[in-house]
């Protein structure tokens, strides 16, 4: 299930090009389920962070196999509204989104 109108990019091939700005992300697992929902203020250096240290442990988003992002001036406010969507749609937040 798409949330964005961004194309799915590959996690590893390109997750560490993508732009130093504000945005929203979505990670999929291999089944292009949404696993993650997440917002950065520097998404190079959020996806920087992510690759080199694989999640930073985090065996839930260990499962991402690709992702979707768009680059917003309100990253926080833009999550917000897309978690309330999903879990309006899904009964539930993504998984690693629950804690």
């Amino acid at each position: 299930m798409e949330i964005l109108d961004d194309k799915i990019h590959v996690w590893i091939d390109s997750a560490k090009y993508v732009k130093a700005i504000p945005a929203i992300y979505i990670l999929y697992n291999r089944n292009k389920e949404v696993i993650y929902i997440g917002e950065s203020q520097n998404l190079q250096n959020t996806f920087t962070k992510y690759v080199d240290t694989d999640f930073e442990g985090d065996s839930c988003k260990q499962k991402t196999h690709s992702y979707q992002r768009e680059f917003v001036e309100n990253p926080e406010e833009r999550k917000k509204i897309l978690l309330e969507d999903f879990k309006t749609e899904h009964g539930k937040l993504p998984s690693c989104n629950q804690e």
